[in-house]
C-alpha cells in the first residue's frame, strides 16, 4: 500500500469517515476483502431480493462500496452498510457523522441484517418506482437507474456498482443461481401454498350477498370486544361491524382515521361493509400464497385485501396496467414477479421444485 493511501486511510479512520449515501467514502480495507464481504452476505443479499425484487448483485455492491468491506466506521459501530440517514420518520438508535452538511445523523440497527433490510424498503419508495420495471438481471440498468434517481451524488456510482459485479461475478446470483439459494430460498423465505380455511370463507364472501349474513352470525358482531386476527404472513386485521366508520374504529382501535385509509388503500369517502376485512397495519409486497385465480368481476383490491398484499406489488408482479380490468380465469402470481412470457423466475422455480 502507497504511503499516501495509509495515511489517508489513517485520517478516514480518526475523522469517523464512512461510505454514506451521497455517494462520498473512504477506501476499502485492504485487509478485509471484497470476498470475505461477499461469502458472508451474499445470502442475506439473495434473500432481499426473493422477498424485494432487488438484484443481489446490486445489493452486495452497494454493501461493499458503502461499507467499504464492512469495516467503516458506520458499519462497524452502528450496523449501518449502506449509509441510511435518520429521516423525520426514523425512531431507532442514531449515530452523527458530516456528510453533505455537519453532524449528520445516521440510523444506528441492532444487527446489520436489519441494515440489508431497511436498505431494501429504502428503495421502495415511489422515487425509486421506475427501477421495479426492469428485470432481475438487468444489474446494469439498476445501476444507472439509481444513480438517475438520485440515490447518490458521486457521478461514477453507477460505474463503480457495474465494476464491482463484474469484478467479482455478482451477476451470477442474479441470472444462473447459486447453491446457497435454495437454502435461503428453504430457511429464509419458505412459505405456505395451502390456503387455510378462513381465507377461503373471507375470498367467498367478497362481492357476495352471503358476506353480510355470515358477518350476522360471526363473533365480529356480536357486540363484544373485537378480535384482532393476524394473517399467516403477519398483518393484523378485523372485520367491519354494521355502522363502523374510520372515526369509530379510530376511536375503538387507537389509530388513527387516516390509518385505515393508507392500509386498506381506500378513500376518505371509503364506507367499509359488514364483514369487511380491515388491515391495522401496511399491506405487504407478497402473499402467503402463491396464485389467485380470478373470478367474474374482480378487482385488484379486492384481491388485495384477501391477501394482505398491496395492489401495486400485484401490478408490478404481473406486468398489469393498473387500470385495467381483470379478466375471469386470470392466474396472478402473487409472490414472485412473471417474466414478459409469464413466467416464474429461476430463482422461484428453484425453490418452488425443493418444496414438491
Amino acid at each position: 500500500m502507497s504511503l499516501f493511501k495509509t495515511t489517508v486511510l489513517r485520517i478516514a479512520s480518526l475523522l469517523g469517515a464512512c461510505v454514506l449515501f451521497c455517494g462520498i467514502g473512504i477506501f476499502a480495507n485492504d485487509d478485509v476483502s471484497s470476498e470475505d464481504y461477499i461469502d458472508k452476505w451474499k445470502k442475506e443479499a439473495v434473500s432481499q431480493m426473493i422477498e424485494y425484487n432487488i438484484p443481489a448483485s446490486i445489493t452486495l455492491a452497494q454493501g461493499i462500496l458503502e461499507s467499504g468491506n464492512g469495516v467503516s466506521t458506520l458499519a462497524l459501530k452502528s450496523n449501518n452498510h449502506f449509509g441510511i440517514k435518520c429521516h423525520s420518520d426514523w425512531v431507532g438508535g442514531r449515530t452523527y457523522h458530516d456528510d453533505d452538511e455537519k453532524g449528520e445523523c445516521f440510523r444506528v440497527y441492532d444487527h446489520p441484517k436489519d441494515s440489508y433490510e431497511d436498505h431494501s424498503k429504502f428503495l421502495l419508495k415511489s422515487r425509486y418506482a421506475m427501477l421495479f420495471e426492469l428485470d432481475l438481471d438487468d444489474y446494469k440498468g439498476w445501476a444507472k437507474g439509481l444513480k438517475k434517481c438520485g440515490y447518490a451524488t458521486n457521478p461514477e456510482y453507477a460505474e463503480r456498482l457495474i465494476t464491482l459485479i463484474e469484478r467479482h461475478n455478482l451477476n451470477v446470483l442474479d441470472v444462473e443461481g447459486h447453491d446457497a439459494l435454495a437454502e435461503v430460498g428453504k430457511a429464509e423465505t419458505k412459505v405456505e401454498t395451502e390456503i387455510v380455511k378462513e381465507q377461503q370463507v373471507i375470498s367467498d364472501r367478497l362481492g357476495s350477498e352471503s358476506k353480510a349474513r355470515a358477518a350476522r352470525n360471526s363473533p365480529t358482531n356480536d357486540g363484544g370486544a373485537r378480535r384482532i386476527r393476524t394473517t399467516e404472513h403477519g398483518i393484523q386485521f378485523v372485520f367491519a361491524r354494521e355502522g363502523d366508520t374510520q372515526k369509530s374504529l379510530g376511536k375503538e382501535l387507537d389509530m388513527m382515521p387516516w390509518q385505515f385509509r393508507k392500509y386498506n388503500g381506500v378513500p376518505k369517502s371509503h364506507v367499509f361493509n359488514l364483514g369487511d376485512k380491515i388491515y391495522l397495519q401496511p399491506k405487504k409486497n407478497h402473499a402467503a400464497y402463491t396464485w389467485h385465480t380470478v373470478r367474474q368481476g374482480q378487482t385488484m383490491w379486492e384481491i388485495s385485501q384477501i391477501y394482505g398484499i398491496k395492489t401495486s406489488a400485484i401490478v408490478r408482479k404481473n406486468r398489469l396496467n393498473p387500470n385495467e380490468s381483470l379478466k375471469a380465469g386470470t392466474k396472478l402470481s402473487l409472490q414472485w414477479p412473471l417474466s414478459k412470457e409469464g413466467e416464474l423466475p429461476w430463482y422461484a422455480k428453484l425453490i418452488t421444485a425443493k418444496e414438491s
